[in-house]
């Protein structure tokens, strides 16, 4: 354990018995019911019984949570049947439900998500993946599945993650602290400290304090490894190239090799007031910190071997994020008023290896005797020098949200909830790709050592008015309809691509490393409102003077519209109309059977490659069965969804050409899915739950490489990338878990034994089908969990092995650029762990 480790868990446990506070559930886990499962959820903007909630939604509550040892989003994800995700690395993760899924969406200019994430009443959803919020003090996280649009708007497509923390609790002073201990199997020691502790303030007020600290154990070594690159072209017997001898430049990573180099350390912490102003009004301001550290990269090359890989520059990435947030709650009359609203502020910093791009373009560009010979990858000195790349990025996140709604009475006959929201998100986005020593003059201008620099800002506008009523047709039977009215309106502006050798008026050659006109300076804007470089006409602008860069720090800008003299950003806006129409019919207590149409949708937005049109919104339609039963007085728990969907116009992202994310609107897709969970007591102090999935989920029509309304990729140079009933990427036919657990006294407390299964089958890592087949499948995978405790008084003590069978389950396949599909990278759970856990309450 590193002193690193050490001194912040120190101040952590330091922290955690001082002051502050929360209270337990917001979603509560009925008390008095024998039940240990049924829940109170918040998921229809009112708190209601999970079983009279007419939604396809699972929900994990506090018990379940802490049961489970549940403390970031792998963990609850694979509880999730609906929900599949792809991911590089912790905090760059991209999440789907119901097979929603077209791949390539996470770039940090790339799709809004499809799956909204909130956290508490506010949404947290960023464009550069879901926040991996830290789970410990949580009243519960519900999981809603198919389009919430009609409440939850634009990235709530697909469906909803709802992470709902517990609040301040006036009613009595509470604490509790927790601690692990666990090593990996074939890798390092990890083990993480939390805390929470709630204070009373008064009768009316109360603050809750919450703190964590976790180190990630590596299990992943970056070994040996040389890369040899062209040298000494070959010639036909025309003179002319024709290929290349391995002669060049040739480098090892022996600086970089380290065992278990993937680790991570996570620590923040969360603080929350709440007021009771009357016994109407109530205020909570909270506060939520943190920052993630990771090194080296969590995915294997198989190229190389088991838990291995080959990296020749460091792997590093920083993501930390802060977010404010009010929430006020009051009546007016006999009505709900709520206000949510938040400021979030994300910044993420990485440095990566970039190799592979050099390596697969050195191949690709073989015939015409590698990058030695085709490129221009000089010195000052007009010498070839080592073509490796690293990535420096940053991604500087903004969002504020608000919301206005007021609901109705619950108990009446016509109730209904309407509201206003708004929100605004921005990025900052720099990645800088460094070839270190490259000549001044081939660089982008006035950055030394940099091929290519993207340097932009985004910014997404949301505006919307909702509404939704419920009408008891009869006691037994309820219609609900609701409707969203929207508007977005995104930009995008800055500078992308690569440099231009000044000289003679920009007009030297080599222009610049890559011999390229196509982006960067050559595109940019001049004083005379022109490109300063037209390449279809071989002409300059009439002025060589650069207009000053709009985003700072850029050499000029050339992704940009010229407006009455002035650079504005691109921009795409649209509005319109969601729905949702909803009939339940509840003929008892004990069984309720539904049905649901509804619409979702996401916005349009713009691509960065300029030359490449924005792309427009998709939708997705929902046609849903379900019910919900509760049977044997209550020992068993059954519910179950069918449901087709037909998703229009889908956008598809993915890496063209120069490695550079393109956007388009793609064909349409179909999707048909079950969906069912349970819950089984069949015994005093046993319980089984088990839920799962199966989704079949196909395009209609022909993925053309080149966009084609009629699908039929018919025109010169184009050709089918997917045919009509190619499955849809990343999410398995089938997903499921079970949890067994069986608790019973012993002595002074209680001792249990669980276990849980989880298992998928395979998924095809890319919709593009030669994509696909030259990174491989997603490999089906099933891992089982164990864990043996001892509850006593206010104490708690369990050993747990995870990933029993030490099973390498494949969570996604990828590549490192866009020619890379050679060096596929498999992106792994943890292997074995073994570990202890002990808390106490007080």
């Amino acid at each position: 354990m590193s002193v690193r480790f050490s001194c912040r868990a120190l101040l952590l446990a330091s922290l955690s018995g001082s002051v502050l506070s929360s209270t337990p559930l917001l979603a509560q886990e009925t008390a008095g019911n024998s039940n240990d499962d049924e829940i109170v959820v918040t998921a229809q903007k009112r708190e209601e019984n999970l079983q009279d909630v007419p939604i396809s939604i699972q929900a994990l509550g506090t018990r379940k949570l802490d049961q489970l040892n549940v403390a970031n989003f792998q963990d609850f994800s694979k509880l999730l049947p609906s929900v599949s995700f792809q991911s590089s690395q912790p905090g760059v993760t991209t999440v789907y439900m119901r097979g929603v899924a077209s791949g390539g969406d996470g770039n940090h200019s790339g799709s809004l998500p499809s799956v909204g994430v909130y956290l508490d009443e506010q949404p947290v959803t960023t464009i550069g993946g879901t926040l991996d919020v830290h789970v410990y003090d949580i009243a519960r996280i519900e999981s809603l599945a198919g389009p919430q649009g009609t409440l939850y708007g634009a990235s709530s497509q697909a469906g909803t993650i709802r992470i709902i923390t517990n609040k301040p609790d006036p009613s009595g002073f509470e604490g509790r602290v927790d601690g692990e201990l666990n090593t990996v199997k074939s890798g390092g020691m990890g083990g993480r400290l939390e805390g929470m502790i709630n204070a009373p303030i008064s009768e009316m007020a109360a603050v809750r304090i919450v703190g964590w600290y976790q180190k990630d154990a590596g299990y992943i070594d970056n070994v040996p490894g040389t890369r040899t690159f062209c040298g000494t072209p070959t010639r036909d017997e025309d003179d002319n190239i024709n290929g290349c001898i391995k002669d060049g430049v040739s480098v090892n990573n022996a600086a970089f090799v380290k065992k278990n180099f993937n680790d991570a350390e996570i620590y923040g912490g969360r603080a929350a007031l709440k007021v009771d102003l009357d016994d109407n009004w109530t205020v909570t301001p909270t506060v939520l910190y943190q920052n993630q550290r990771s090194n080296g990269t969590f995915a294997q090359d198989p190229r190389v071997g088991d838990l291995q890989t080959q990296r020749f520059y460091p792997d590093k990435r920083t993501d930390k994020f802060i977010q404010a947030a009010l929430t006020i709650e009051g009546k007016i009359g006999n009505f709900d008023l709520t206000y949510a609203g938040a400021y979030l502020d994300r910044k993420a910093y990485q440095i990566n290896d970039y190799t592979d791009y050099s390596e697969a373009y050195d191949a690709l560009y073989t015939e015409y005797g590698g990058l030695a010979n085709y490129f221009y990858i000089q010195d000052n000195a007009g010498n070839t020098i080592d073509p490796r790349q690293f990535i420096i990025g940053t991604d500087h996140f903004r969002k504020l949200s608000q919301e206005l709604r007021i609901s109705s009475p619950q108990d009446e006959r016509f109730r209904v909830v309407a509201g206003l929201f708004y929100q605004r998100q921005s990025n900052r986005i720099f990645q800088d790709y460094k070839i270190p020593g490259l000549a001044d003059d081939l660089s982008v201008n006035g950055r030394p050592g940099t091929l290519w620099l993207t340097l932009q800002k985004r910014v997404d506008r949301d505006y919307a008015a909702f509404g939704e009523a419920s009408f008891d047709i009869t006691p037994t039977v309820t219609l609900t309809g609701g409707g969203r009215y929207y508007k977005f309106d995104n930009s995008l502006i800055g500078f992308f691509g690569f440099g231009r050798n000044p000289g003679n008026g920009f007009e030297d050659s080599p222009p610049n490393a890559a011999g390229s006109n196509r982006t960067g300076v050559a595109q940019c804007y001049t004083t005379a409102g022109e490109r300063l470089y037209d390449r279809d006409t071989d002409t300059y602008s009439s002025s060589r003077e650069l207009l000053p860069a709009v985003v700072p720090g850029g050499p000029c800008t050339n992704l940009a519209d010229y407006v009455d003299g002035k650079l504005v950003p691109k921009r795409t806006k649209d509005t319109g109309f969601t729905h949702r129409l909803n009939l339940t019919w509840k003929p008892n207590d004990d069984l309720m059977v539904y049905g649901t149409w509804s619409r979702g949708f996401r916005p349009g937005g713009i691509n960065r490659r300029s030359t490449i049109a924005p792309y427009a919104a998709d939708f997705l339609t929902n046609y849903e069965i379900g019910f919900k039963s509760t049977l044997a007085d209550g020992l068993v728990r059954f519910n179950a969804a069918i449901y087709q969907q037909e998703w229009k116009r889908f956008q598809f992202s993915f890496l063209g050409e120069n490695s550079f994310t393109e956007i388009h609107n793609g064909p349409n897709a179909r999707i048909r899915g079950v969906e069912a969970d349970v819950n089984i007591r069949p015994t005093q102090g046993l319980t089984i739950t088990a839920a799962a999935s199966y989704t079949d989920a196909k395009t209609k029509n022909n993925l053309c490489d080149i966009d084609d309304p009629t699908y039929q990729c018919t025109d010169a140079g184009n050709s089918i990338a997917a045919p009509a009933g190619t499955r849809l990427p990343v999410t398995p036919k089938f997903n499921g878990n079970a949890t067994v657990r069986y608790a019973f006294p012993v002595g002074p407390g209680e001792l249990h034994l669980q276990s849980v299964i989880a298992h998928r089958s395979s998924a095809t890592p890319d919709i593009r089908v030669a994509t696909a087949n030259a990174l491989g499948r997603i490999k089906g995978s099933t891992t089982v969990d164990f864990a043996v405790g001892f509850d006593w008084s206010m104490y708690s003590f369990e050993l747990f092995l995870q990933n029993a069978f030490d099973e390498r389950a494949e969570l996604a396949r990828y590549s490192n650029c866009g020619q890379c599909d050679g060096r596929p990278q498999v992106l792994i759970s943890t292997p074995q762990t073994f570990g202890a856990r002990l808390g106490a309450k007080f």
